[in-house]
């Protein structure tokens, strides 16, 4: 008999709350069941193992990152859309490190082909029309804005810049203006 008051999706909330105060990597049925004062069978009739959970909250990022990119990327084009979907990503991180890392779990080729991951990819492809991109390149730099944006939020939530100047943000902007310059003059093959 499920506990009152417990749902699916109050599991999974409280799941990525859990995942941003104490790491992805540490989100646990067990650890959920504390947090709700009841035994871990009470659970199991909302997920089903802590790996099911960790997609549940996988799945709500990827959700939740999607809604703010497409709020971000309204009206803009080009540069404008470049930055805006690039800072989605950073202050998602930085306002939700448990959530951020949970984006990144490989989900099942099923379950990740009706995730909000998809309106990702869409997005980033609306922007590279903006540079007249066309395949195999359009994949070539949604992979490389996918490196930089995910590896550089990585090594500076990790503290890798923390040690030197210049500051993060100026790094992070010219970053983003060394890609806009890129993308307008994608090599020719």
């Amino acid at each position: 008999m499920a506990y009152a008051g417990l749902t699916t999706e109050r599991l999974t909330r409280a799941g990525a709350e859990l995942a941003d105060e104490v790491g992805f990597d540490q989100v646990t049925v067990s650890e959920l069941a504390r947090r709700f004062d009841v035994k871990v069978a009470s659970l199991y009739s909302h997920v089903k193992n802590s790996q099911d959970l960790k997609t549940r909250i996988a799945l709500l990022a990827l959700e939740e990152l999607a809604d703010r990119a497409a709020d971000a990327l309204a009206g803009r084009a080009a540069k404008d859309a470049l930055t805006a979907l690039a800072n989605v990503y950073r202050d998602y991180a930085r306002e939700h490190p448990g959530r951020y890392a949970a984006a990144q779990l490989r989900l099942d080729p099923e379950v990740a082909v009706a995730s909000a991951g998809v309106r990702h990819a869409q997005m980033t492809r609306a922007i590279l029309r903006g540079y007249d991109l066309t395949e195999p390149d359009q994949t070539h730099a949604v992979r490389l804005l996918g490196s930089v944006f995910h590896g550089y939020v990585s090594l500076e939530m990790g503290g890798g810049f923390s040690h030197s100047a210049p500051d993060t943000q100026e790094t992070w902007s010219r970053i983003l203006e060394a890609l806009d310059a890129l993308l307008r003059n994608w090599p020719e093959r």
